[in-house]
Formats: structure tokens, C-alpha cells, sequence
């Protein structure tokens, strides 16, 4: 049996404040189960990260974390700045789950923290998992250039109790706002592409937004990314896709490409969003992506 301490975080405003309501049925299955652990919450974006980071870099070696893909990001962050070998564990609080659903782990978290309950106790090995990179920061699912980062900062506006589908709101109201095409140049290797685009994506995971199920053949242990272009698209056109989307039927489709990469450079014509698991960054014109594989031992 495996008793040694295990550092909980917690952040309370993920899942639009389910992950707070949870904090005690969380703590209370742990204890019942004899897991040692020691809590903390995040008070502020970036928090997590810097509070894994440190405990990581002071020798923590087995990090939980109780909340959605953005807390899950920032851990991620937290354990890969810091450079040592911690291990990840997941009770999946959010609103999309993405990287839960990647991982297989279950979406009940009261079922997800008692199997991880014990798994901890048994001392099961852990499983590596592909961490992805771009610029300077990590990404665990997927990282978004253009109208798919713009429709994520729109729904991260919304505090709305109606889950995954504040994502296909997001979608709408970015048709209203109109839809940019920027022309960009992608070089992968062999895999050279230039033109305008929709959008940009590139998956370490097979889903996005919760309901996306934007990248099929995706894999997180199988050493590459999934690269994914969509060439410019009309509001109709859109509207015809999202189903698609949400099934994963939408691959054969004329406006999209698609391949298996393992290292890649985006420059585009204008600053274009972007965002790393769901978490929006700055405008950029260049994004360099990379994919370390094995880099992450998950729990």
C-alpha cells in the first residue's frame, strides 16, 4: 500500500463553480479511502500553476488536480516548467473535460476520484502520456489558432449553468461578429501549406469545447500531433458543419486538411488568437508547435 502524501489542488471556480461545490465530497472520499493528502486552491489565474510548480520543484512528486481543462493546463505547466518527474492525477470538475475524455478517465468525478483512490493506494505504475508545446508554453489537449480560439474567449464570457453548450452559443455569436481569414504559412517537415483560413487546430486530444469531436484519430500516447485546417467557410456553411463536428464525420470534408505532425511553424499575414487547452493567449503571428512525447506520467 502506498500511503505517501499527495498534494490535492482545487480550483474552486472551474465547471462554472462546481469544482467549490464538490471540494468536500472530494476530500471526503479521499479520506475515506486512506489517502494522505494536503489541499490547495487556486485564488487567481495562474495560480495553480505557480503553487504546482513550486511544490514540484521542491520535491513533490504526485500532483492531483480537481477541476477542468484549464486546471488541468496549468498543472501541466506547473510540473513541465519546473522540470522534474511528477506524476498526474485527475478529477475531472469542468465544463468540457476534454483532457478527462482524452485520458479515458471517467466524467463522474465522485466514480473518477474513488478509482484514483485506488489506483494511489495499490501503487499502480503510472502511464505516460505526449505533452504538446507551443512557443513557450504547454499544452496537454489541444492548442487553436483563429475562429476556434475566438469562440473560446466569447463562451469563457458566459457564466451560464448550461455546460457544453455555451460553446455552440459562442459559435453563433461569432457568426454575427463576422469571420476573419487571414492567410497563413504552415511547414511541417514534408508538409508544406499556404492560404487563407477558418482555422487552425492542432490536437494532442480528440476532443474540444466538451462536444467537438474535432480530431478522431487523435491519440495522446502515440508520439505526433493532429493537425487540422479549415480553409475559409461561409455562415451557412458553418451551420452545416457543427453537427458534423460533434459527431466526428466532418474529416472528408472539401475546406478541411488535415495530417499526423510531430513538429510545425505557423506564420500569419495578421495577429491571429490563439488558445492552449481551452485558455486564451495573445494574438500572434508565428506559432512554432512540438510535440514531447512521453514527457507526462499520468496517475
Amino acid at each position: 500500500m502506498n500511503t505517501e502524501s499527495v498534494s490535492l489542488f482545487l480550483n474552486p471556480t472551474a465547471g462554472r463553480g462546481r469544482a467549490g461545490r464538490r471540494m468536500a465530497r472530494i476530500c471526503e472520499i479521499l479520506d475515506a479511502a486512506g489517502v494522505a493528502f494536503d489541499l490547495f486552491q487556486s485564488q487567481a489565474i495562474r495560480d495553480l500553476e505557480s503553487q504546482v510548480g513550486s511544490l514540484v520543484h521542491a520535491g513533490a512528486r504526485r500532483i492531483i488536480v480537481a477541476g477542468g481543462d484549464g486546471s488541468v493546463h496549468e498543472a501541466v505547466n506547473g510540473i513541465m516548467q519546473a522540470g522534474a518527474d511528477a506524476q498526474l492525477g485527475v478529477i475531472p470538475t469542468g465544463t468540457g473535460n476534454d483532457f478527462a475524455k482524452a485520458c479515458s478517465i471517467p466524467l463522474d468525478w465522485e466514480l473518477a476520484t474513488s478509482q484514483l483512490a485506488d489506483r494511489l493506494l495499490a501503487g499502480d505504475k503510472p502511464r505516460r502520456i505526449d505533452v504538446g508545446r507551443m512557443n513557450d508554453r504547454f499544452f496537454a489537449n489541444g492548442a487553436g489558432i483563429g475562429f476556434d480560439a475566438k469562440v473560446t474567449r466569447i463562451a469563457q464570457a458566459y457564466r451560464w449553468p448550461i455546460g457544453d453548450l455555451v460553446y455552440l452559443y459562442a459559435i453563433f455569436r461569432c457568426m454575427v461578429d463576422g469571420i476573419e481569414t487571414p492567410r497563413v504559412t504552415i511547414s511541417a517537415g514534408g508538409f508544406n501549406w499556404s492560404g487563407p483560413v477558418t482555422l487552425v487546430n492542432v490536437s494532442n486530444g480528440a476532443w474540444l469545447g466538451g462536444m467537438f469531436h474535432i480530431a478522431p484519430q487523435a491519440d495522446n500516447n502515440d508520439g505526433q500531433l493532429n493537425l487540422l485546417i479549415v480553409e475559409p467557410v461561409s455562415r451557412l456553411r458553418i451551420t452545416s458543419l457543427v453537427p458534423k463536428l460533434v459527431r466526428g464525420s466532418h474529416m472528408a470534408e472539401a475546406e478541411i486538411t488535415h495530417t499526423g505532425v510531430k513538429k510545425l511553424s505557423i506564420e500569419a499575414s495578421t495577429a491571429m488568437p490563439s488558445h492552449l487547452d481551452g485558455e486564451v493567449g495573445e494574438p500572434g503571428t508565428r506559432f512554432d508547435v512540438d510535440i514531447l512525447p512521453d514527457a507526462l506520467e499520468l496517475l
